[in-house]
């Protein structure tokens, strides 16, 4: 019996725990993958607090994950042993209800989430859907292309099916994780681009990442610094606070839309005279597409800022992402 090292949640709230335990054996229609590395996103605090329908415990987290196929199962014909390979958020899908049958399996009735259905990837091998796996390419090493599967599909996705435009104005609020990504894809696909964050320490980051101005929300002026500028067609907020976003939509120019990609547990206030007066509008964002993120991100050389732990101290890289301590993203790395 061949045993691995991974990492479990035994129950809702509970502490990491390392484990051994037997590497799993692939079935007929699943790929078993030796992780190379793997991400941590705020997405695994779902699996750690339980904040989820359908989590059976224990569970290993993990929707970062980028590794190499090691076993195929006997009806496995479009992958080989031995590809990179990567797996997100979204784990696999039925192929048969109405929403896959319209091509949208993000909305699958029976899909499945990586690291909160099925274990993920915080452990030395993991089993995989092959619907749900992408390539990764060859120029882009494991730890860099980890958070790419879910910070960056994220935020380019949306930046990409927004309706801004070369030249538009767009605002990203917020300068983290999800953040140090989207200003650089902002920048690349052509827009004018300006970062909103607290206090002046951020300014001088914006600014190597290419933005091309910078806002201290601290100030007390940021609506009115969008509006001199012509009002943003997209404000891309990328920080949980919802008190925050909402001060923010004045901002935005007619027909401008915010576009929320993080999670925030605060209610946000906002008049409806506000969306009706210039046509704004407000959605959130947690879809794109892995292929084309990692293409661009090749084609354009937009690199993700990692802090990268071994798998042991998944406890401190966890902490770090959640406190907001870690420079940006913390990538476990198994080898």
């Amino acid at each position: 019996m061949k045993l691995m090292k991974a990492i479990q949640v035994s129950s809702p709230g509970a502490d990491f725990e390392l484990i051994q335990k037997e590497i799993p054996e692939p079935g007929n229609n699943e790929v078993l993958i030796k992780v190379e590395a793997c991400g941590i996103c705020h997405g695994d605090s779902i699996a750690k607090q339980g904040h989820f329908p359908g989590i059976k415990y224990p569970i290993i987290p993990g929707h970062e994950v980028v590794g190499i196929v090691d076993k195929i199962g006997s009806m496995i014909t479009s992958w080989e042993v031995g590809q990179r390979v990567g797996i997100g958020w979204h784990g696999g899908h039925c192929n048969q209800c109405s929403a896959c049958r319209k091509g949208d399996f993000g909305a699958c009735e029976e899909s499945v989430t990586t690291g909160l259905h099925v274990d993920g990837g915080y452990a030395e091998y993991m089993i995989a859907r092959p619907e749900a796996m992408v390539s990764i390419p060859e120029e882009l090493n494991a730890v860099d292309a980890a958070p790419l599967l879910c910070a960056g599909r994220t935020t380019f996705g949306a930046l990409q099916h927004s309706s801004a435009r070369g030249g538009d104005l767009v605002a990203i609020h917020g300068l983290g994780g999800l953040g140090h990504l989207a200003v650089q894809y902002a920048v690349k696909l052509g827009f004018k681009t300006i970062v909103l964050s607290r206090g002046k320490e951020k300014e001088a980051l914006a600014l190597k990442l290419g933005a091309h101005g910078y806002i201290d929300t601290d100030a007390g002026d940021a609506v009115q610094q969008l509006l001199n500028l012509g009002g943003a067609r997209v404000i891309l907020c990328t920080a949980p606070n919802g008190k925050a976003i909402a001060e923010l939509i004045p901002g935005l120019d007619r027909y401008g839309e915010a576009i929320i990609v993080a999670g925030a547990n605060d209610m946000m206030q906002i008049s409806p005279m506000l969306l009706l007066g210039g046509q704004r509008s407000i959605k959130g964002f947690i879809s794109g597409n892995i292929e084309e993120t990692l293409k661009f991100s090749v084609l354009t050389k937009v690199i993700p800022m990692i802090e990268v732990f071994p798998l042991e101290e998944v406890s401190l890289a966890y902490e770090k992402m959640m406190t907001s301590k870690v420079h940006f993203r913390s990538v476990l790395k198994m080898y």
